[in-house]
């Protein structure tokens, strides 16, 4: 990464850092994340980064921060380029679009091209004014169940068309781009949503699209205030704030971990009905769990999945060690959230390495898998992990 303001000298550095990482070996996947400091030398950052490096894939995004090395640089300009060789791996860019007919209904061009989902993941960068993602990654789900989406929505524009999509043939400010990896390099993903459960599970026993009718088969209102009640003055500040619930995503679970619910903010209450909404969509059947969040929840989360994820391929008969990462933080989360910079790229190399090569952004909303299907989170930090594929 570099910082220089000077944006031909910043791409000089970038490159030869790069390249003297690499030791001679090709540059096959080339992300990059840049600042709109840099004005119109970005135009054509994607094509002379491509040709420099000698890359088979080039994608990236503009960030309001930007991430790289051991620094999230939230203030001033910053270019930061990764770049993996990846051996007996397929790249395969791709771009969509949500395109609208004349009745109002949309559809999305573009798809990734996935031949072997057992072998394939994708990383996703898109614009927040011009794409569905959260449509589109329900999409991709249906199509491809199982494949990991990891990426963020574009930031650092101050409106529709200012934030940049980067690519090998230039710049687009609409859409999405992306790339399906498929091979013996293998994506994990650590989906880190920042908060720690309060009270206990509930089961859901009545509920209408987002709405939350029955819990336990009680008037659902009468549990969030019985919870309320019963909650520490600092938790019950906070949740008071920033209402949260966890929606478990597998339906066969009784035992549930950090990594088992899906975050979402209470939205409104229905006093007369004792009813609540969230925000999104909800099943009878499904567990669900209040939620706090603060920065040492978010603190505490973040270390222990990645942890959590360490001590499973620990067990495995074959561990692969992550050679790289990307990491993709919610807008709303460094300084603004932790009392020291840094926090969230700290964590990482805390507990995987001080050397691991990382890069990224700070997003608008955050790509991630909850179980087996792919989201768009808020106030999240969004990790993809670069191994060698186990045997």
């Amino acid at each position: 990464m570099s910082t220089d303001a000077d944006s031909q000298r910043a791409e000089e550095q970038v490159v030869e850092d790069v390249l003297s990482g690499l030791s001679g070996a090709p540059a096959d996947l080339v992300c990059v994340f840049v600042s709109h400091h840099y004005g119109a030398a970005l135009e054509n950052l994607g094509p002379r980064l491509f040709k420099e490096l000698g890359a088979r894939a080039l994608i990236g995004s503009s960030g309001v921060s930007i991430i790289g090395g051991a620094r999230e640089i939230e203030q001033g300009p910053a270019l930061s380029v990764w770049a993996g060789h990846m051996p007996r791996t397929d790249l395969r860019p791709f771009s969509s679009r949500l395109e609208m007919n004349a009745e109002g209904t949309g559809h999305f061009t573009g798809a990734p091209d996935v031949r072997d989902p057992a072998r394939a993941s994708v990383l996703l960068f898109a614009d927040p004014y011009s794409f569905a993602a959260d449509e589109y990654l329900a999409t991709l789900d249906d199509r491809h169940p199982g494949v990991p989406v990891v990426g963020g929505m574009s930031s650092g524009g101050m409106g529709p068309g200012q934030n940049l999509l980067i690519t090998e043939r230039g710049l687009s400010s609409d859409g999405a781009v992306g790339v399906v990896l498929e091979g013996e390099v293998e994506v994990q993903s650590v989906v880190s949503q920042g908060c720690r459960p309060v009270g206990k599970p509930w089961v859901v026993t009545a509920c209408d699209q987002n709405v939350v009718r029955t819990l336990a088969s009680r008037p659902a209102t009468e549990i969030l205030f019985e919870t309320l009640e019963g909650l520490s003055k600092e938790d019950r500040a906070l949740f008071q704030n920033q209402p949260f619930v966890g929606l478990a995503i597998d339906p066969a679970k009784s035992s549930f971990e950090r990594s088992d619910f899906l975050v979402r903010g209470i939205v409104g209450l229905e006093p007369k009905n004792k009813s609540f909404a969230v925000g999104d969509t909800l099943r009878r059947g499904q567990t669900l769990q209040f939620l706090v969040r603060d920065a040492q929840s978010a603190s505490e989360d973040l270390l222990q999945l990645i942890r959590g994820r360490n001590q499973r391929a620990a067990r495995t008969s074959n561990p692969a060690d992550a050679s790289g990462a990307l990491l993709f933080s919610c807008n709303g989360r460094g300084t603004s959230m932790f009392e020291k910079p840094d926090h969230d790229i700290t964590c990482v190399r805390s507990v995987l390495s001080e050397h691991l090569p990382i890069a990224g952004f700070f997003a608008n909303g955050e790509f991630g898998p909850v179980g087996r299907r792919n989201f768009l989170h808020g106030f999240t930090a969004s990790l993809a992990l670069f191994s060698a594929r186990k045997a």
